[in-house]
């Protein structure tokens, strides 16, 4: 992409300074001070750049330093657990995997954040809102203890011209459910006997190792009906029928995939990045990925590729409802024992700003939507004006987290989900059905009962 230079991608921020709208300190500083700050790096370059610009922002309106370390995504995860588990913490940090905040303020590890975002709450994405309020076993009631920095929306990628290529039109895809996903299954023999002999029809993560398999689970789980697994008060809702048999069924599909050969064997396997890779190397059709992560590391490296890859909404399900997707959010806390809380607090104001939140997602070319809805409204580059070959792409996302329903992710009801995710527990149940190595129903039943000893730990008790 020709035009896409770390100058206009960053050139609406620089504005920004100029025009006085982050020209007022937060915090009124005799001396500079420094906070710590730990962030996940970013999936391709202009993330980090976005990220350095804004904390060079906040340095130069506030006098404070900010000393930022950006760590992988993976590493940051375990990073932050024994940060927490010594004491010894960063002033702000992004956990790098969602479950964690829900687990943590249980715990009462995180600092109280209402005072940051309660000023911005009613301008918020409802789900976004939701998703950093959260349990605390020791307050016995919910508050406020993440700030949302990104709205993470997970749509299915598919590779048009491989579907072109196997003798179908893009055209035809079906909008229902478990028709637009058994469209793609007679492509994988076409595909093969046209010489591509190592792709698959799909690229899901089948597997126990990181958020990709979770996140697919849980949207299957959705789609056939099953929204209220877990209930908005925190409750499992494992003894009702309809639930336990949307669980079922979105186990069943995603393992006969497996069973039937139209998923690589080694996806059983895979980590978070595996699916990704297996996407480029077009060795699926399609694949179920959060985020424009595929199309955005196709940006320098596969122009041609990226121009015929459909970032696709979730469908409607099979009866022709809307599905309320996940909206996920990348978020950021402040751990309890930072040492430097007030220049922590102030960081943390100066990036809830929805004009700053705007031109950080802006600046990481649209793999996070805005946490504000107002600034797909207000700013044309959402719409009309930024990285063409991302346009159709970030559209699609859009329509997915701004013009139908959305929910929090589950975890966010109860620390009790989240261990359920750490664990794997319905994960684990999928691949042993994979396997062979039990059936959907004996499987489920393990799964829910697990689940349940788990949720028994976790009561939660109004204050």
């Amino acid at each position: 992409m020709g035009n896409l230079t770390r100058r206009s991608i960053l050139r609406g921020s620089a504005g920004l300074l100029a025009a006085g709208t982050l020209a007022r300190p937060y915090l009124a500083n005799a001396q500079a001070k420094t906070a710590s700050v730990w962030w996940a790096q970013g999936f391709v370059p202009q993330e980090d750049i976005a990220l350095k610009k804004m904390v060079a922002d906040y340095e130069k309106v506030s006098g404070n330093k900010i000393d930022l370390s950006i760590v992988p995504f993976a590493p940051l995860r375990q990073k932050f657990i024994s940060a927490i588990t010594s004491g010894v913490v960063p002033d702000v940090v992004t956990p790098a995997f969602a479950p964690y905040l829900a687990a943590q303020a249980w715990a009462d590890k995180l600092e109280d954040v209402s005072d940051v975002i309660e000023p911005h709450k009613a301008d918020l994405v409802d789900a976004a809102a939701a998703s950093v309020y959260c349990y605390n076993s020791a307050t016995k009631k919910r508050s406020y203890y993440g700030l949302p920095t990104g709205g993470a929306l997970t749509p299915f990628h598919i590779w048009g011209s491989l579907v072109e290529k196997a003798g179908y039109k893009t055209s035809d895809i079906p909008k229902k459910w478990d028709a637009f996903l058994d469209f793609f299954k007679p492509m994988q023999k076409k595909l093969q006997e046209a010489g591509m002999r190592h792709t698959y029809s799909y690229g899901f993560v089948v597997g126990t190792v990181g958020i990709d398999p979770i996140n697919t689970q849980n949207h299957f789980t959705v789609a056939y009906g099953g929204r209220d697994l877990v209930t908005k008060d925190g409750r499992l809702n494992s003894k009702d029928p309809k639930i336990r048999d949307a669980a079922a069924r979105a186990m069943n599909k995603l393992a006969t995939i497996y069973k039937d050969g139209y998923n690589p064997p080694s996806s059983i396997n895979w980590n978070d990045a595996d699916d990704n890779n297996a996407f480029h190397s077009r060795l699926c059709v399609v694949d179920f990925d959060g985020t424009l992560s595929t199309e955005m590391a196709m940006v320098s490296t596969d122009v041609e590729g990226l121009n015929s890859v459909i970032t696709q909404p979730l469908p409607l399900d099979n009866e022709g409802k809307v599905i309320p997707g996940f909206f996920g959010v990348g978020f950021a806390v402040i751990p309890k024992g930072a040492k430097n809380l007030a220049v922590a607090k102030d960081f943390s104001k100066f990036i809830m700003q929805p004009e700053v939140n705007n031109e950080f997602t802006k600046g990481g070319i649209g793999r996070f939507m805005p946490v504000y809805a107002q600034s797909l409204k207000t700013d044309p580059w959402w719409t009309k004006s930024g990285p063409q070959n991302l346009l159709p792409h970030i559209q699609a996302m859009i329509e997915q987290g701004f013009n139908r329903p959305t929910q929090p992710e589950w975890h966010y009801y109860t620390p009790a989900w989240a261990d359920v995710e750490n664990e794997h527990v319905f994960q684990r149940a999928l691949v042993d059905v994979a396997k062979g190595d039990a059936t959907v129903k004996e499987a489920i039943a393990k799964a829910f009962t697990q689940a349940e000893a788990i949720f028994a730990k976790y009561p939660i008790e109004q204050a």
